[in-house]
């Protein structure tokens, strides 16, 4: 996952770049860039780190005008290195331009090699520099044709901001796999991957950027278009599971009410004999509460985290990840001692993560430990942006549920069905979600259930 903001018309626009940034920062913590537009002119500013340690003050001051974009990454093509950290910059005939990309592309190597053959040379590993040269190379006069032209080459997700000297163009995917929202701000148009950002600055929101929608705004206003091939709807489903804040409102759901849903849901599927439920925090606490409801079995707080360290899930290297669960979670032995434990979390991926939480709540005291996941088992890798690693170490790709609970020392383990998931998420059909990751049912071409990463 990354995150993209972007704003047009308005004086303060790098100041409320960063601020939506902050916002943001959930969905990407190796680095950070804004780059703003004043009088024609891009200024760049890109480090690796967090938001607030990459934007000082009188770097902020030096990223003037009146329109920005702005991004928070985490590496799912290209390594976590200053080279890859977005947006990206690039001058080529027609003037400069500026690109902050949300998603994966799913063909980015072919395109890499086949624009390398003929001369291209590569800046960075990120596999949006593939969509510049495509923009470079295209025939068309108007920028949003360039934009069009070039997409129509690429496949897999993309939520796409475009900075130039002289507008801010938003396009989403046909499949709309990843989130891209439209706001106002007084005069100004904003763009967002969550409505979270939207409202810490104050922002309206208008509403989502559809599927196979591109957004130009100029001086003249904002315009609207669907230029792009139509395609069976594809939102990915973890964003609501996990990956999104729980304040966002999501493919037009509250994702707080779709994780309760999920955790109530979970509790009719998978009841368990116990004194207490508690979550995993912070993605698992909407559906520990859901499923307390449900289940009558009261919540409490039995594991605190730190808010100085990041998400386990998204740090970059297996050593890092491993650790963070040490210094990210603890227990509380006053709540826990003597008592049977439902524990709830969104998600189980490697499996090293459960079990040290598992074994974590034991050393503390539980008498037994219940493990309940508030979605399916995860058994493919996902392609659209998610840095899920490859099947073979996907813990549910290869064990049985069973298997698994021995895995992580719970007394028990119980996931939500497939069923279960539509029925909260509002797609009992399966229709309108990518459920890849738990199906192996990939939505584009050259990918299938037998694809390895």
């Amino acid at each position: 996952m990354c995150g993209v903001f972007g704003i047009f018309g308005h004086d303060e626009a790098a100041n409320l770049t960063y601020l939506g940034l902050h916002a943001l920062q959930h969905r990407g913590q190796e680095s950070a860039g804004i780059i703003s537009c004043d009088s024609g002119a891009l200024k760049s500013w890109r480090q690796m780190g967090l938001v607030a340690d990459v934007f000082t003050v009188p770097v902020l001051e030096r990223l003037t005008g009146r329109a920005a974009i702005g991004h928070v990454r985490y590496s799912t093509a290209g390594v976590s290195h200053l080279k890859n950290a977005q947006p990206l910059m690039a001058e080529y005939v027609r003037g400069k331009l500026a690109v902050a990309h949300n998603g994966n592309l799913v063909n980015a190597q072919a395109l890499k090699d086949e624009l390398g053959a003929s001369g291209a040379i590569f800046q960075s590993d990120a596999d949006n520099e593939v969509i510049i040269h495509l923009i470079a190379r295209s025939k068309e006069t108007a920028f949003e044709a360039r934009v069009v032209e070039a997409l129509a080459r690429v496949q897999g997700a993309y939520s796409l901001l475009f900075l130039t000297e002289r507008e801010l163009v938003a396009v989403r995917d046909p499949h709309g796999f990843r989130p891209l929202v439209l706001g106002r701000l007084k005069n100004s148009y904003v763009l967002a991957s969550e409505t979270t950002a939207l409202d810490l600055i104050e922002a309206e929101l208008i509403r989502e950027i559809e599927p196979g929608e591109m957004v130009v705004i100029d001086s003249e206003g904002m315009r609207s278009s669907f230029p792009l091939q139509k395609a069976r709807p594809g939102r990915c489903i973890f964003e609501l599971v996990y990956f999104a804040k729980p304040d966002s409102s999501l493919f037009g759901l509250s994702v707080y009410d779709v994780r309760k849903q999920l955790g109530m849901q979970l509790a009719r599927e998978s009841p368990a004999a116990a004194d207490l439920v508690i979550a995993c925090p912070d993605s698992g606490v909407p559906a520990a509460i859901g499923y307390s409801q449900v289940s009558g079995i009261p919540y409490d707080v039995g594991l605190i985290r730190s808010h100085y360290v990041g998400r386990t899930f998204i740090e970059p290297r297996d050593s890092i990840r491993h650790f963070g669960v040490k210094l990210k979670l603890s227990a509380v032995r006053s709540v826990l001692k003597g008592k049977r434990v439902v524990v709830v979390d969104d998600s189980i991926v490697r499996g090293t993560t459960s079990r040290k939480i598992v074994k974590m709540l034991k050393a503390a005291g539980a008498s037994e430990v219940h493990l309940r996941i508030s979605s399916p088992p995860t058994r493919w890798p996902c392609y659209y942006g998610i840095d899920t690693p490859s099947r073979q170490e996907l813990i549910a790709s290869s064990h049985s549920i069973d298997e698994i609970a021995r895995y992580v020392t719970a007394d028990s383990l119980g996931y939500l069905s497939q069923e279960g998931l539509g029925a909260a998420a509002g797609d009992p059909e399966a229709k309108t979600f990518c459920r890849a990751c738990f199906t192996g049912e990939y939505l584009t071409e050259g990918l299938s259930p037998t694809a390895g990463r």
